[in-house]
């Protein structure tokens, strides 16, 4: 598969009114969609539309064969022991918050705790926090280092007799960098305790085996790896389905049920998917990754690694740029700002020449308050970006200068 202007062409926002010369570098906050998920989500709704497990008819029973091959689909490409490990949920919020609610307050007390690196997105930290609250558990947070980094050394020296399970992000959504996630599954195993790992932003750039890292729990949200929006992924390693309670109840979840008799469960993974799913959105995702697998992995990297190195040299030659992360550690996402002027400012001279970044805490406050920052510009790499969108951004960003945030918001966040 060839990557930058090339591929372009099978995404058609590129060629809709007013984006032919759109520079699209928001991909950590959503991917843009290929022809070939769009024709997938259109032909379920025009061909095979029905709902699941409830009909006895032709219709009824394509649209779960599809559904289900779907999930057998994300269960290879995350090479998952069986497709059963496989749950559909909305996003990596949803999952997130299932495993916070159905494993981990059924089996924390008082004193017990909870880890979490200082770099998390709200969603990989709001459900834990709650968690402790509810419980009386403690929320304790390994710091990064100075290049946002978490070592294994300081993971270590947080654990104790009192850890009780692990929360951690793949790659930072603020600076891109990669933690060393199969080395701290392995050290947290040491301990007897399970670890989840939000994949968010690793599955559209790396490639995932949740068997070779060791995962216990593993979650991905589809929009951001060229899938629809509304669907994701939750990985639950079958050691720990049995006795887990499902998140949501109702339709689907379970046979024979009566007013007065304890509800028997279906077995997993369909006691964890109560009501309607979203039928279209797995077979978007399913399309999406079979899009993935199309091109080489080790290829995308290279390519997203040479607009990265690009821009921050870019960066780097420019005086009054300060780049964030750790230039070893990082591929996709290149994280500034402008000395003396608001990131806003920059985000809005940006788009003034149709150049899509994201500007702020990105979801992150905590981790960006600890870095002393108001917010940052985060320039976020995917496949059919280009070097020329690169030099753009270069280019437009010598124009920098102090705006209507910098002036008179100067210590103003829009919406943390």
């Amino acid at each position: 598969m060839e990557f930058g202007k090339e591929i372009r062409s099978e995404f058609p926002i590129f060629s809709s009114v007013g984006n032919q010369n759109l520079a699209y570098l928001d991909n950590a906050a959503t991917t843009q969609k290929p022809k070939k998920v769009i024709d997938a989500l259109v032909d379920f709704y025009s061909t095979s539309n029905a709902n699941i497990g409830r009909g006895i008819y032709k219709l009824s029973m394509e649209a779960h064969q599809q559904y289900e091959d779907s999930r057998t689909t994300v269960a290879e490409f995350l090479n998952a022991k069986s497709a059963n490990e496989i749950v559909f949920t909305k996003g990596t919020t949803e999952a997130i918050n299932f495993i916070a609610v159905s494993y981990l307050e059924p089996n924390l007390e008082q004193g017990d705790e909870v880890l979490v690196t200082g770099m998390e997105h709200h969603s990989n930290l709001l459900p834990w926090q709650r968690a402790c609250e509810r419980t009386g558990a403690k929320l304790v947070v390994v710091e990064s280092d100075e290049h946002g980094e978490v070592s294994l050394e300081r993971m270590e020296e947080s654990i104790n007799s009192k850890t009780k399970f692990l929360a951690i992000s793949h790659i930072s959504n603020v600076l891109g960098v990669m933690n060393p996630v199969k080395e701290i599954i392995r050290k947290a195993h040491i301990h007897k305790i399970p670890v989840l790992v939000d994949g968010a932003q690793s599955v559209a750039h790396c490639k995932v085996d949740v068997q070779d890292l060791g995962a216990d729990f593993y979650c991905l949200s589809g929009h951001k790896m060229y899938g629809p929006t509304g669907i994701g992924v939750l990985y639950i390693n079958q050691a720990f389905q049995e006795g887990m309670l499902p998140f949501l109840v109702g339709g689907g979840v379970a046979n024979g049920v009566e007013y007065q008799r304890i509800t028997k469960y279906l077995p997993t993974p369909f006691c964890f998917e109560a009501g309607t799913p979203n039928l279209a959105g797995a077979v978007g995702l399913a399309s999406a990754i079979e899009f993935l697998q199309e091109a080489d992995m080790a290829d995308l990297h290279k390519h997203e690694l040479k607009l990265y190195n690009e821009m921050l040299a870019i960066l780097e030659g420019q005086d009054n740029a300060i780049v964030y992360g750790n230039p070893a550690n990082i591929s996709s996402i290149v994280s500034f700002n402008i000395k003396d002027i608001h990131p806003y400012d920059i985000g809005n001279l940006l788009n003034s020449h149709n150049i899509a970044v994201r500007t702020g805490v990105h979801c992150a406050i905590p981790f960006v308050d600890s870095m002393n920052l108001l917010g940052t510009v985060r320039a976020s790499f995917g496949l059919y970006n280009d070097l020329d969108e690169v030099h753009r951004l270069g280019d437009v960003l010598k124009q920098a200068k102090p705006g209507d945030w910098t002036r008179n918001r100067p210590n103003v966040r829009y919406l943390e």
